[in-house]
């Protein structure tokens, strides 16, 4: 394992400030308490592996495919307003940081780690990406269709959204506000897929249904079947005092038997330690999927038959490409949870384990008896971790806890889209992702305590816990033109930080009369030309990815993006941290 060194210019470290605070914040609460807090050598850059010329957030969002995915429902690629990929790059340098000083714990020698803004922004599309680049058997790639967002406005001019997993609730709120069932149920498919393909084509009936009623009768028909309904306001803040996860100790346990550290020098940080996922959709996979990553075995616990999720198309090699993407690599055990035979399954699995995580519905735990006392009493060393929507925040009875909701309740829709323009949720599954690595990155906390204490704990963190960390401002942020990305005469091309602080030496550079004629002066001429005027002239700037399926044959990502292959017919994103070595 040998450091990468970073293509491109070395990212500016105002680039990565964002990034490296979150990871500091972060690695002060996993260390709080603990005798030994040198994390040892972790950095963050700005493009990493990836060969693109400007590395600052919005760059790597428009260069990466994050901008695309989260344009995709309102029809042309689109920057996030918030400092999202920081945050998910801030929590990884975190996790490699972790991961790391765990490994020494446990006899390796010192690590260093390092990851980027572009391999946080990589990770963010991993389900996309493998849709983009799945081949459903015929030679054909299978794409996302249709444009929309979920987001609804009532009769009295106020912006919701809605949520339920249940399709008989779906169609009870429907017929209360006067939709034919037939329709109602054509919506039913692009309202569940737009988890997966980021965008929500609803027939105009509903949202004409919607405008009909105000807030108050949709809030009604709502509670009458189960739905969760949600008003978008303009507030970018979420609730204060949100952890990003809590730890509590198990009773005290026997001292473990002896363990010998691996002796494989390239052994990856959490080699010998073993996982127990039972989780569903995005959030639990995520957290399963990068303790991967991080070299643990992980164990899925699924219903008998599979993951209903397996059929989620597109299905490429018999599984769906989504649902494959966060899971490949793990194995698999089948328990009806529901049956005492499914549930000593588990107990089975929990004693021979080092970590247990679920993302269960509220209660479901103690209801099964698998709640965190009832697996210490198996195995009392056990790191339990538990995700939810929104934890005690919003009280006993919150709402449906998914990723949409969540960035309503946690200031995200108003946050990640700019001033002027209407407040919603981005259908990319932005607190699904981040929610997911804060979950692993409490388990990490629960095994670095461990190793220091000998006990297990409880670990809890929840969706909206994760959204509180996206650094945003106040108020909702205003772009400029410059701050978009501009049309070119083959694709489209975006500024990098420093040119966008430069429009009048933008404006030089491309030939334009001022700042307000660049747009025009760019369609004159393709992406890689200008960029490479904007080179020569100091003012780095990225093209704008507008197909995921690219990124496996650009030369800039070939570290980055590993392509299909006869294991996995599907691109996906390579390990976000690289380790090394320390030498002293």
């Amino acid at each position: 394992m040998s450091l990468y060194q970073e293509a491109g210019p070395r990212a500016a470290p105002a680039a990565t400030r964002t990034a490296r605070t979150v990871a500091g914040d972060l690695l002060d609460r996993t260390l709080d308490g603990l005798p030994d807090r040198d994390t040892g050598g972790w950095e963050v850059g700005g493009v990493g592996p990836v060969g693109v010329d400007a590395g600052d957030e919005r760059a790597v969002q428009a260069a990466c495919g994050v901008m695309h995915v989260h344009g995709r429902a309102t029809g042309a690629p689109a920057p996030l307003a918030a400092d999202y990929v920081s945050a998910v790059t801030g929590v990884l340098a975190a996790q490699g940081a972790t991961a790391a000083l765990l490994a020494r714990r446990r006899g390796r020698p010192p690590l260093r780690t390092r990851t980027s803004l572009a391999q946080g922004a990589l990770l963010t599309v991993t389900q996309y990406l493998a849709a983009a680049t799945a081949d459903d058997g015929t030679g054909t790639r299978v794409t996302d269709a249709g444009t929309g967002l979920a987001t609804l406005t009532t009769a009295d001019a106020v912006r919701v959204e809605i949520e339920t997993l249940d399709p008989e609730a779906w169609a009870g709120f429907w017929h209360r506000l006067g939709v034919p069932p037939r329709t109602a149920g054509r919506g039913w498919q692009p309202f569940q897929t737009r988890f997966g393909t980021a965008v929500c084509p609803l027939p105009p009936e509903l949202r004409a249904a919607v405008r009909a009623h105000p807030l108050e009768a949709v809030r009604r028909a709502g509670a009458e079947h189960g739905v969760s309904v949600a008003a978008i306001g303009e507030a970018t803040t979420a609730p204060p005092g949100l952890a990003p996860w809590t730890l509590a100790p198990a009773p005290p346990a026997d001292p473990p038997p002896y363990s010998p550290p691996p002796t494989d020098p390239d052994a990856l940080p959490l080699a010998g330690l073993r996982v127990v996922e039972s989780a569903r959709r995005v959030q639990g996979p995520v957290a399963g999927h990068v303790l991967r990553l991080l070299g643990a075995e992980v164990v899925r616990v699924e219903p008998p038959g599979g993951d209903p999720m397996r059929g989620l198309p597109p299905v490429a090699g018999g599984c769906s490409v989504r649902f494959s993407a966060l899971n490949h690599g793990k194995s698999v055990t089948e328990a009806d949870l529901t049956t005492r035979p499914g549930r000593e399954t588990v107990r089975e699995l929990v004693s021979r384990a080092d970590v247990f995580l679920h993302n269960w519905a509220p209660g479901k735990a103690g209801t099964l008896r698998l709640d965190a006392d009832a697996l210490h009493a198996v195995n009392p060393r056990l790191v339990y971790a538990s995700a939810s929507g929104f934890g005690t925040a919003l009280g006993p009875l919150p709402p449906i806890g998914t990723d949409y909701l969540a960035q309503v309740h946690g200031g995200l829709a108003a946050a990640l889209r700019p001033a002027g323009e209407p407040p919603a949720p981005s259908l990319m599954t932005v607190t699904d992702v981040l929610g997911g690595l804060v979950l692993a990155q409490a388990v990490l906390a629960g095994l670095l305590a461990r190793q220091e204490t000998g006990r297990g704990c409880r670990a809890a963190s929840s969706l909206l816990s994760a959204a509180a960390l996206v650094p945003r401002p106040g108020r909702r942020t205003a772009l400029s033109p410059l701050d978009r990305p501009l049309p070119t005469a083959d694709g489209l091309l975006y500024l990098g930080a420093e040119a966008r602080a430069l429009p009048r030496e933008v404006a030089r550079t491309v030939g334009a009369t001022g700042t307000t004629t660049v747009g025009e002066r760019l369609r004159t001429r393709t992406t890689d030309a200008w960029l490479a005027e904007l080179r020569a002239a100091g003012l780095q700037s990225v093209a704008v990815r507008t197909d995921l399926a690219d990124l496996t044959t650009a030369p800039a990502f070939a570290r980055a993006v590993l392509p299909p292959d006869d294991r996995l017919p599907y691109a996906r994103p390579a390990a976000p941290w690289e380790f090394t070595e320390e030498t002293r």
